[in-house]
């Protein structure tokens, strides 16, 4: 049971009961030994989402702990992504595969602080939308305490996950993210 054949449903990988989700992850280049998908369904065209998530630089829009990804050419960009007790992470990262509207793969190069790699398939759903699915494979720095910490922080790559893509349907469906929080131009009108 390692491909989603056997499988008969489209769930991730790494929610599987049996089989190598690893293996089946269809990540050639896998970098990190954990794994963590996520999916969901944004009532939008496949092509507008796929070219919203495609410019790199939006992704900092939804994604929390991205600082900043700086685009360095066609299939390379440079992420700094927050992490634990007020740290930054940084690697550089290059996409493998993509395929127009349909899949976005990419891995990190040497040197990295946070080994890892994924992909991100976009699935026509019809009237309902776009289907995205996130799967990524890491390597969080440190042992086990290290990834205790990260989760303690949420900042741990299943929570995360979870997180952006809630967030990345809210942006996609309503142009703007929920939040119970004040912004800064709300807090400054009620101290004006």
């Amino acid at each position: 049971m390692n491909d989603t054949n056997d499988h008969g449903d489209d769930a991730p990988p790494s929610t599987w009961k049996h089989g190598d989700p690893l293996a089946a992850s269809n990540i050639p280049e896998r970098k990190g030994d954990s794994i963590v998908a996520r999916a969901v369904t944004i009532n939008r065209p496949v092509a507008e989402v796929f070219a919203y998530f495609r410019d790199f630089t939006n992704l900092p829009t939804f994604m929390e702990n991205v600082e900043r990804i700086d685009k360095l050419d066609d299939a390379r960009s440079h992420w700094v992504v927050k992490a634990p007790a007020g740290k930054t992470v940084e690697w550089d990262a290059v996409i493998t595969d993509e395929k127009a509207d349909r899949l976005l793969a990419w891995t990190s190069e040497r040197g990295a602080d946070v080994a890892n790699s994924g992909r991100v398939e976009f699935r026509d759903a019809g009237a309902r939308g776009t289907v995205v699915v996130a799967t990524i494979i890491y390597d969080l720095p440190g042992s086990i305490v290290g990834k205790l910490i990260a989760k303690m922080f949420q900042r741990e790559p299943a929570i995360q996950a979870r997180r952006d893509l809630r967030r990345f349907k809210q942006l996609m469906e309503t142009g703007e993210i929920a939040t119970a929080a004040m912004n800064r131009k709300q807090r400054e009108g009620e101290m004006a």
